[in-house]
């Protein structure tokens, strides 16, 4: 990957993703709390009011949306790339201290991937990666629901979050979907060990979402080389 040609789009992109990064604790500050919150649920405004939450959201969206730079360099994709940056900082943070997914975060992405994704397609001219994103949303889904529905400890949140993942890197590539879904499986099993060692989480209170979120950025900015390494070209 050539990352010094891409360091100007790096660098544009980490502005933006820090500005928005610093609304973060906001939007999970007004978020509702569940009509049934479970006793030991961290409050949505407690979270958001924690010292230096602005400052550590804005460096991590700083920071994901420059190596989403790096990885992809000027591309329309970043329209939506940099819109869903803070939404997962969001997310992730959410699920790892509440072990929820706030719908009131994935749904209006859904509208807002919509909208983004057939611009992007008209401007790419590329209507098949427009189908490409549909079938990345229908596949990933699928996959999700299945594991919801017949194993332990993966909640609904990780089925509707898929669909967003499914679209955004379904757009990109073939390589891109496939890995950044089958990385977010290798980073959680990575993840979950030292976790369910040091006794921090349960098998039924996994906090899936942050490691499908990191999968879903390594196939953003690895997945054709990973893809090609495999002995498989992307599209």
């Amino acid at each position: 990957m050539d990352w010094t040609g891409h360091l100007d789009t790096a660098l544009l992109c980490a502005v933006v993703g820090a500005v928005a990064g610093w609304f973060v604790p906001t939007l999970v500050g007004r978020l509702p709390e569940p009509a049934e919150p479970d006793e030991d649920k961290v409050a949505y405004a407690a979270l958001a009011a924690a010292p230096g939450a602005a400052w550590t959201c804005a460096a991590w969206s700083a920071a994901t949306a420059a190596l989403v730079g790096l990885g992809t360099g000027w591309t329309w994709a970043l329209l939506y790339l940099l819109y869903l940056v803070p939404i997962g900082v969001a997310l992730a943070w959410v699920d790892y201290r509440t072990r929820l997914l706030p719908t009131r975060i994935i749904a209006p992405s859904y509208l807002v991937l919509v909208v983004l994704l057939p611009v992007c397609a008209l401007l790419d001219q590329d209507l098949d990666a427009l189908l490409r994103a549909l079938l990345g949303w229908l596949a990933a889904g699928l996959v999700f629901w299945f594991l919801w529905r017949f194993t332990p400890g993966m909640g609904y949140g990780d089925v509707r979050l898929s669909g967003v993942l499914g679209l955004a890197l379904g757009y990109l590539g073939w390589a891109e979907l496939v890995i950044g879904i089958y990385a977010g499986f290798i980073v959680g099993v990575v993840g979950w060990l030292p976790l369910r060692l040091l006794r921090i989480t349960e098998d039924r209170h996994f906090p899936f979402g942050p490691f499908m979120l990191v999968g879903a950025v390594v196939g953003v900015v690895w997945g054709p080389e990973i893809a090609a390494g495999l002995g498989y070209g992307s599209g």
